[in-house]
């Protein structure tokens, strides 16, 4: 359908039709870390702005089900503390994992004065994990009793920058007002999630990259972006609800019924099922779950159920195949670089929390998928937001009157002169984009068993792809705006991350390479990495202080190896 003639104008940056708001604090995303910002700058008495690519307390992948949190006791802070350093294998930093479970065990009580009621055992509160539906329905009610203003349905699109670097608000566009927006503000969190790369794994077909692609367009950086392959078992005939806890009780068959083991020291061997997909088909049957199990999955894990349920399916007799879905950066680690304590980035004003921000400092590069994303959403997520207050406030009462120029170009603006289309050129197609990214990300012989050849390989196909961005998107209406951006979006993220995954020689944690397949001691570094038409990496290496002491620093020194892309 042919877009009006007046809703073309909408589109344009200097539309008089134009929603234009200000705040101190500007927060993108929709999630629990979003969420935490808003309220920790709100608290600190400023004025906060939320912009959210859904209905907030409905979208992303917190909402979609349970969770659970890494929020041990005191006594158990330790045992937690060491037992989360060593899945890192010597790259996750001990002081930044004491930090987030201090903070998300004080601030879970909050939770439960806004109105969210945990279980209870023998009279007291179990704070181990959260209902998705529940746990963001009573966060957005807590912003809307605060004074936070929420936009919903609002993607952001770009960041606006002042004459001097720092960010200065954010541009996006309105899906129900068919209209753009503008809202001046004197610091900016992102915390719109990680990338999924369109999967369809449950909630989150909004976790598309886009903040990354922002920071970077305003100067900030990327770090362990080769940790962004993260796959998830699920049915294959729903391939969406990607909890996998059930199927640490299943038997895993072949086509003709032969078992295929799957099991080490009676725990699921995680590199099991990738190479056995590898070579047929693989089924699986809950048979191994005890009638208490079966109890456990039913309530608990119920989304996990469902599908099971819904087809009239018994999962505890009947094989059902079984396949792996690409999570990305969102049970992955990848993100954002944080530069200070407060979540800072290295654009003065810019602040990440949550899936945007790299979790290295937690994970290393291994998937913090669960409880500890969840702590990682809680805690950082108020860093920031008491981060952003604070420099909002530092800039004075001129903040909203600097001059700023909006960040945005890929999938945004055309390449003719201001961003003009040229009349000859047509627009790219954002369906054709995403299915050409898709097809590097989604295979496992590509993305999680990794080769220089097949890495080269596919950065060679999404340069083309990024060339394809370049020239004039489609903005007929809101959604062809947001569509082609989030074109821009995925393309730009998978190429940093099969970038950083070709410069990091080694197998460590998620990151596989076929050609590496050891752990190397002397790489004991993270890879940042960033750069638009030309990539880049640097390894900034973690100090030799020894892991027991509780304070290991993170060291940036010079720049070590800076590479284009091949």
């Amino acid at each position: 359908m042919t877009a009006k003639k007046e809703d073309k104008e909408l589109l344009r940056a200097d539309s008089e039709n134009e929603l234009q708001l200000t705040a101190d604090v500007l927060v993108i995303g929709g999630g629990p870390a979003a969420a935490w910002a808003a309220w920790a700058a709100a608290s600190q008495g400023v004025k906060v702005i939320i912009v959210d690519k859904g209905f907030l307390g409905t979208s992303g992948a917190a909402a979609a089900s349970g969770n659970g949190i890494m929020a041990p006791s005191p006594e158990n802070w330790d045992k937690v503390l060491s037992e989360r350093y060593r899945s890192g294998k010597n790259l996750a930093n001990l002081r930044w994992i004491e930090r987030v479970i201090e903070k998300t065990w004080l601030s879970l009580p909050l939770v439960e004065d806004w109105g969210y009621r945990f279980p209870k055992e023998n009279g007291e509160s179990v704070r181990q994990s959260y209902y998705g539906p529940e746990y963001m329905r009573v966060l957005r009610k807590n912003l809307l009793r605060v004074g936070v203003k929420i936009l919903d349905q609002s993607p952001a699109l770009e960041l606006l920058l002042a004459d001097d670097g720092s960010v200065a608000g954010a541009r996006g566009v309105q899906r129900q007002n068919h209209c753009t927006y503008t809202v001046r503000a004197g610091a900016v969190v992102l915390a719109n999630g990680g990338c999924a790369f369109l999967s369809k794994a449950l909630g989150c077909n909004t976790n598309t990259g886009d903040g990354l692609l922002m920071a970077v367009e305003a100067g900030g950086e990327l770090s362990s972006m080769e940790a962004s392959n993260h796959y998830a078992i699920s049915t294959a005939f729903n391939a969406t609800v990607t909890r996998g806890v059930p199927f640490g009780w299943a038997s895993f068959t072949d086509e003709e019924g032969n078992d295929l083991g799957g099991y080490i020291d009676g725990r699921r061997d995680p590199s099991f099922l990738p190479n056995a997909l590898l070579k047929g088909p693989v089924y699986a049957r809950l048979d191994r779950a005890t009638p208490e199990v079966k109890a456990v999955i039913e309530k608990s894990h119920f989304i996990s159920y469902l599908p099971y349920k819904k087809a009239g399916i018994d999962p505890y007799t009947e094989r059902v195949p079984v396949t792996l879905v690409l999570e990305g950066t969102v049970r992955g680690t990848g993100g954002i670089r944080l530069t200070d304590d407060s979540c800072g980035t290295k654009v003065p004003g810019l602040y990440a929390a949550g899936d945007a921000a790299s979790r290295e400092f937690l994970a290393g590069l291994a998937s913090g998928g669960g409880g500890p994303n969840a702590a990682w959403a809680i805690s950082t997520g108020q860093w920031a937001g008491v981060g952003a207050a604070a420099f909002a406030r530092s800039l004075g009462n001129h903040a909203n009157k600097r001059v700023a120029r909006p960040a945005g170009q890929a999938g945004l603006r055309s390449p003719g002169v201001g961003g003009t289309p040229s009349p000859s050129s047509s627009s790219f197609d954002s369906e054709a984009i995403v299915r050409g990214v898709q097809d590097e990300m989604f295979p496992l012989d590509k993305n999680h068993f990794r080769s220089e050849q097949g890495l080269l390989d596919s950065l060679s196909k999404l340069e083309k792809l990024w060339e394809q961005v370049q020239a004039n998107p489609k903005q007929d209406t809101v959604r062809d705006v947001e569509f082609s951006r989030r074109a821009a979006s995925l393309t730009a993220v998978a190429r940093w991350a099969y970038f950083s995954a070709l410069h990091r020689t080694e197998t460590r944690s998620e990151h596989i390479r076929v050609d590496y397949p050891e752990t190397d001691p002397n790489q004991r570094y993270y890879q940042a990495t960033g750069g638009l038409e030309k990539l880049w990496v640097r390894r900034d290496w973690i100090t030799d202080a020894t892991p027991s002491d509780g304070r290991n620093a993170i060291a940036t020194p010079p720049l070590l190896t800076t590479q284009t892309t091949p």
